[in-house]
Order: C-alpha cells, then structure tokens, then sequence
C-alpha cells in the first residue's frame, strides 16, 4: 500500500493520539483514584513504561519502512522521538514530584546511591540531546556529525530496558520481555552498528 501524503497526515494524527490518550487516562486514574494501593510508583512505571514504547516504536520505524516499501514513514521518526523524550522527562517528574517530594538537591545524591537511577539519567540526556537536535535546521548545521549524534539512541535502547530491570525487585518477566524486544531490535540493524564499530576502529587514532 502506498503511503500518500494524506495517509501519512492521517497517520501523524493517530500516533499523536496514541501518545495523547493514555495520559489523559493516567489524570483520570488519579482523579477517581483509581491507581491501586501505590499509585505514585503506578504513576512513575506508568510513565517509564511509556518511554520505553515510544523508544521501540522509534527503532521499528526504519526496518517497517524498509520491510514494507514505505520510504515517507521515515518521516514519523521524529513524531514518535519527540514524544518518547516527553514521557522519559514525565517518568523523571513523577519520580522527583511524588517520590522525592520536589527535594531537587536529593536527586544527585539519590541517583549516585542508585545505579538503575544513574542508567535512566544517562538515557535521559542522551534523549535530550536527541530532542535538541531533531530541527531541520540543526541537522542541516550539523552535517554528518548528525547522524552521529542519533546514533546514540542505540545506547538508550540498551539503558532503558536495564534501568527498568534493575529497578524492580520482583516481577523480573516483564522488564526481560522488553530487554528481549530492544535486543531485537538492535539486532535487525547488526550490519549498521557492526559496521560503524568497524570504521571507529580502523580510523581511531593509534596511540604511539
């Protein structure tokens, strides 16, 4: 099926939506208090469970465009990244709000103390630096230094599903499940990331 502008406008909107909706149902859930016996860590998993969707949904759009022949469903990357950076900084103010209590000054000591918390921080920059850079007009800027830089979002697929297993302490079905999906997903672009680590080696400067 061809992907005309239409269809990808139409698109566009139902990833909006798919984004939109379940924040809407997470204000509800609190205001009928309806999030079970511990809603801030409902709220906080809520919102990290999220990131991580958004972040696969991300990583599956290039091989989908591929697979399916659908070269302008490239152009909802940017739509689903932008959304994903938006629900890992939620996951953050959740965790700063309702766990830490707004105590700003607990937060380094708190993610120092906690290595699942210094992974989720590191995502998180890297996202940010990701969400900075997503303009046309940055990435003109940029050049091939660009694509560099969104490399990175292959770290995060790694940081993400870790910060997640390592923060629980039971239940560990769930988290490997989405450790499970991001590997995959990793895995249909080996020849990229194999061939990008092979080039950093070879041009690397040789220590004497």
């Amino acid at each position: 099926m061809r992907l005309t502008p239409g269809r990808l406008f139409w698109l566009k909107c139902a990833l909006h939506t798919g984004f939109i909706l379940p924040l809407f149902w997470l204000v509800w859930g609190v205001a009928v208090n309806q999030l079970g016996g511990d809603p801030v860590q409902y709220i906080i998993h809520f919102t990290g469970k999220g990131t991580l969707h958004g972040l696969m949904l991300t990583l599956l759009i290039s091989p989908l465009s591929k697979g399916l022949k659908m070269g302008p469903l490239m152009q909802t990357r940017r739509l689903v990244g932008l959304w994903t950076f938006s629900y890992a900084v939620l996951h953050l103010l959740a965790f700063v709000s309702l766990d830490l209590l707004f105590a700003w000054s607990m937060l380094l000591t708190e993610v120092l103390k906690r290595p699942y918390l210094l992974l989720g921080m590191a995502g998180l920059l890297i996202l940010t630096a990701l969400a900075l850079t997503s303009l046309k007009s940055i990435q003109r800027r940029l050049g091939a230094h660009w694509q560099r830089l969104h490399n990175w979002v292959y770290l995060v697929a790694l940081l993400a599903p870790v910060h997640y297993l390592w923060s629980v302490k039971s239940e560990l079905i769930e988290p490997s499940l989405y450790l499970l999906c991001c590997l995959w997903l990793l895995w249909l672009r080996r020849d990229k990331l194999l061939k990008a680590a092979f080039i950093r080696k070879v041009f690397a400067p040789q220590s004497s």
